[in-house]
């Protein structure tokens, strides 16, 4: 099931503030949304490894990017100073989705472990 990740929690997509602690301990997946709030004159732009924009700045004050595809992600804000100085700028890894649970599986698996120990029962009662 897809997550929302506000980044920054309270404080938000801004300056002075360290994403990386943010995002230490969190897991992200394929299908999940990341969630920027923020007030200009800040910015949000998805770079690439080498950070190079991948398209054009987000500027509305909530943007959100959803997760489409596993491996590394970079988001910074181009504004000034703000990411190279001023800490705002966000590295994450993206895990594939997590798959359903299968339903099945996990009553064959049941029906099996109910099966083995009434096995073990009936071979102790024997004994």
């Amino acid at each position: 099931m897809a997550a929302e990740h506000v980044v920054g929690d309270d404080q938000g997509w801004t300056v002075n503030f360290n994403c990386t602690t943010w995002a230490s301990g969190k897991v992200f997946h394929v299908g999940d949304t990341l969630v920027f709030n923020y007030t200009p004159p800040h910015n949000l732009f998805k770079v690439d490894g080498a950070g190079a924009a991948t398209g054009e700045p987000m500027a509305s004050g909530n943007d959100i990017i959803t997760l489409t595809s596993p491996g590394k992600k970079w988001c910074i804000c181009g504004y000034g100073k703000h990411c190279s100085e001023l800490g705002q700028k966000l590295v994450i890894n993206v895990e594939a989705e997590t798959p359903e649970p299968n339903a099945a599986y996990g009553l064959a698996a049941s029906g099996y472990q109910i099966f083995a120990a009434a096995v073990a029962v009936v071979a102790m009662i024997a004994a």
